[in-house]
């Protein structure tokens, strides 16, 4: 097995991509009530800010422990509520992919980059049109609050992400 190093800095924040399994499957959109459920439950044992879903440790440096425990909280809702899930050859549920990836964030400019790269996934993967055209972003959070305008990526007067 791979040992991969992490950055682990206190207090420090960290863009990370963490990703199902079935690369297509809509189990997490379908699913919302349950991870926003585990993503609560998780931040009541282990304290962590979200910014564009973005986890920002607060304090510590264990995100493999949050992200250990968002797996674990997420799939037990999911078979407790009869979902179709299968298991490894070691017992496993095949739901999350076992790996995921973190880059320590390191400015202003470096954390803008990657809140830009989340909000503009959707229409990269082909989801959705427009950035707003996708529900379960924080890119409306980002309207809402003045951060960027409603027209981000979509007007090329804007100079939005998707140019």
């Amino acid at each position: 097995m791979v040992n991969y190093r992490r950055a682990r800095i206190p207090g420090a924040t960290y863009f990370i991509t963490v990703t199902l399994k079935e690369r297509k499957s809509d189990l997490l959109i379908r699913r919302i009530d349950l991870l926003r459920s585990a993503f609560r439950a998780v931040r009541m044992q282990n304290p962590f800010r979200i910014d564009a879903i973005v986890i920002l440790p607060e304090g510590d440096d264990n995100f493999p422990l949050r992200w250990q425990a968002l797996k674990a909280n997420f799939t037990r809702a999911i078979t407790s509520q009869s979902e179709t899930t299968t298991r490894n050859a070691r017992g496993e549920y095949n739901v999350w992919q076992s790996r995921y990836w973190e880059h320590l964030v390191r400015d202003d400019a470096d954390f803008e980059r990657h809140v830009n790269y989340i909000h503009y996934n959707p229409v990269k993967h082909s989801l959705a049109t427009r950035p707003t055209d996708w529900r379960w972003s924080s890119v409306h959070r980002f309207i809402r609050l003045g951060s960027i305008p409603a027209t981000w990526a979509v007007d090329p007067g804007e100079g939005g992400y998707g140019e």
